[in-house]
């Protein structure tokens, strides 16, 4: 299981990150970290600076179908900066286009409003987000995880990083799903 994080150069809340990358990891996953730009990713707790962390591969080096699954973690400057470059936005769409489990926490909905994939989806997200999600044709959810079968893949969605247990779970048994699918 190869599982693509995507993420903008600065802004990802941390525990967004590093929780759903450690349960990729302990399922026997491949987490691989990919940003607009190469370097270091600078993550945060909430707004104060916290670490940095490797990029693996610049989003317009890869494509979709080089993993099993996507991983958008949240806080509110990485999807608003990820919405705005459309490399990004498009690599996230091939997700949806190849069939490919898609989870997304807090604020990363935004990337997926912006890759206008939502339309008759069920998702949750921060509550903040709740009329983009609307006017971008999906249904809003007030729930700790929502997974939503209703489309070309599976999404994962959850609230905030007090629902990450749960997010880390529903994720994690998608992707092992259709890394099982794929070894058949």
């Amino acid at each position: 299981m190869r599982i693509a994080f995507l993420v903008a150069p600065e802004g990802v809340e941390q525990i967004e990150l590093t929780d759903p990358w450690q349960a990729v990891g302990d399922a026997g996953g491949e987490p691989v970290l990919v940003s607009t730009e190469p370097g270091r990713i600078q993550a945060f707790h909430h707004l104060d600076k916290a670490d940095t962390f490797p990029v693996q591969h610049v989003v317009g080096d890869v494509r979709a179908d080089m993993f099993d699954g996507l991983v958008l973690p949240g806080g509110v400057a990485n999807p608003d900066q990820l919405r705005t470059d459309p490399q990004a936005v498009d690599f996230a769409k091939e997700f949806f286009a190849l069939g490919l489990p898609v989870a997304a926490i807090c604020h990363a909905p935004w990337t997926l409003v912006e890759a206008d994939v939502l339309h008759g989806r069920t998702l949750t997200s921060w509550p903040s987000l709740r009329t983009d999600i609307r006017n971008a044709g999906g249904e809003w959810v007030d729930e700790q995880v929502k997974i939503c079968d209703g489309g070309p893949n599976t999404l994962i969605t959850s609230r905030k990083p007090d629902d990450l247990k749960a997010f880390c779970e529903a994720a994690v048994g998608e992707f092992t799903k259709v890394t099982k699918q794929a070894t058949r």
